[in-house]
């Protein structure tokens, strides 16, 4: 294990989480609580921890795990029963069936015996296709809907099956009406989380081979109709295993697991800053970090109006882990352009760099799918929020894309530096935070071993 200790993300304080998904998440009485997969002696289990801001956490005893259950927890998600009790549904890793469990009381300490769903197959039904892996639960007019996931490998699609009592379920049949153009034939539907978002249905999901990703489209007829696609991933094992929970004032929040490509903080738990998702009626996607975020702000340090000619412009050193920086940039020129991050006068460090001719935004190693276009006046414009926790950087850009990835080289330079290329570029506002730590309860639980 190595020295990983962050300062405000959530995760694992034991020596392993392979592989960490976050899962069955609630917010109860103002209490949100979050399960995620760990993997020690006792097999595979869900640890859980409760907050209320969603970024001090503290850590509760393991419950679901295979000594209770009689099975490992694989993933799945939570939901709340018609009744008005917290429930789970998950698949049970060495039983060859997906499980349901509810929980005896709201601090989800203990559960009732979960048991396994048996979906039945009316005649003349193929349910060949169903398979036994990563189901969510969702509630449409009274009934009880849960997807199944398609098992990496077996190249089955993911199904859908039904119930009124969640004992009683009957098979439906796939769940998408059709998969979109850009997906490939080999990619599953793991880790599935199904929900309104806007006026549309929204599919959090997973493919092993390519991470995070969703859809957006409408259910009707028991079946899901995408009409849109598009990836939280773009690089092996950065942001995978999503999770979401709406909030008391309607946000819908989502986690994921963030094993990077390095296998030191694979296992390292790692989930990623809360994003708040949200699709107004222009139907693009809206990514933003959590807003409780900006409760750790304190010592800001603040430039305006610098012109960044072609080169680059040395800003200032950064000598704390925990920081956010808030940038807005525009220029003509069609050149990448941003800032570098960990640099000094011969190390380029960790760039984030808009592209609008390449149509990109660079962070680190990472390259995702960006279109910038232009204003009236022919200028690009963007605003760059980028939070740095030692090791761990994530960027959001105009609310529209977000792009995470790791920088082990982080205490090597301190250099904040702007980037222009094929002209000039205006630094119209740069405001830097330091940031609050939130790990107090990760390192109690490091000490104590609650979580055991």
């Amino acid at each position: 294990m190595i020295e990983k200790t962050l300062h405000y993300h959530l995760m694992h304080p034991g020596p392993s989480a392979m592989p960490g998904d976050p899962n069955p998440t609630y917010c109860i009485n103002g209490v949100y609580h979050l399960h995620y997969i760990y993997n020690d002696e006792r097999g595979f289990s869900f640890a859980h921890v409760s907050s209320t801001d969603m970024l001090n956490w503290k850590w509760h005893k393991t419950s679901m795990q295979p000594s209770f259950t009689g099975h490992g927890m694989f993933s799945g998600t939570g939901f709340i029963t018609k009744e008005g009790r917290p429930a789970m549904i998950y698949h049970g890793e060495g039983s060859s069936h997906n499980q349901i469990a509810i929980a005896k009381d709201a601090n989800l300490e203990e559960w009732e015996k979960p048991y396994p769903i048996e979906p039945a197959v009316k005649p003349g039904q193929d349910a060949s296709i169903m398979d036994h892996w990563d189901p969510d639960c969702f509630i449409v007019d009274g009934t009880y809907y849960a997807i199944y996931g398609g098992n990496p490998g077996r190249n089955k699609p993911a199904t859908l099956i039904k119930s009124k009592d969640l004992k009683n379920w009957t098979y439906v049949g796939p769940f998408l009406k059709h998969d979109m153009p850009d997906v490939q034939k080999d990619e599953d539907v793991s880790c599935s989380n199904f929900f309104r978002l806007g006026r549309k249905w929204m599919l959090l999901c997973i493919s092993h081979n390519k991470g995070c990703r969703y859809y957006l489209g409408d259910f009707k007829n028991e079946q899901f109709v995408p009409d849109f696609h598009a990836r939280m991933n773009w690089r092996k094992w950065t942001f995978f295993a999503p999770e979401s929970v709406l909030t008391p004032d309607g946000r819908r929040v989502m986690w994921a697991w963030c094993p990077d490509s390095c296998e030191e903080l694979r296992s390292a738990g790692i989930q990623s800053l809360p994003r708040e998702l949200s699709l107004p009626d222009d139907g693009v996607l809206r990514i933003k970090p959590l807003r409780e975020l900006e409760t750790l702000r304190y010592d800001e340090v603040q430039k305006k109006n610098m012109e960044v000619k072609d080169g680059v412009l040395k800003l200032l050193d950064i000598q704390d882990e925990a920081v956010e920086i808030r940038a807005r940039l525009s220029t003509k020129a069609a050149g990448p352009f941003g800032l570098r991050l960990f640099c000094d006068a011969e190390n380029r460090g960790f760039e984030v760099l808009v592209d609008p001719v390449a149509k990109t935004l660079q962070a680190g190693e990472t390259k995702a799918p960006f279109t910038l276009v232009p204003g009236p006046d022919g200028m690009f414009e963007v605003e760059l929020r980028i939070f740095i926790d030692r090791f761990m950087v994530e960027v959001f850009v105009n609310e529209r894309q977000a792009v995470l990835d790791s920088c082990m080289s982080f205490d090597k330079h301190k250099g904040l530096c702007a980037v222009s290329s094929g002209g000039t570029a205006m630094l119209k506002d740069l405001r830097i935070w330091k940031l609050k730590s939130t790990n107090q309860g990760y390192l109690e639980a490091v000490k104590s071993g609650k979580w055991k």
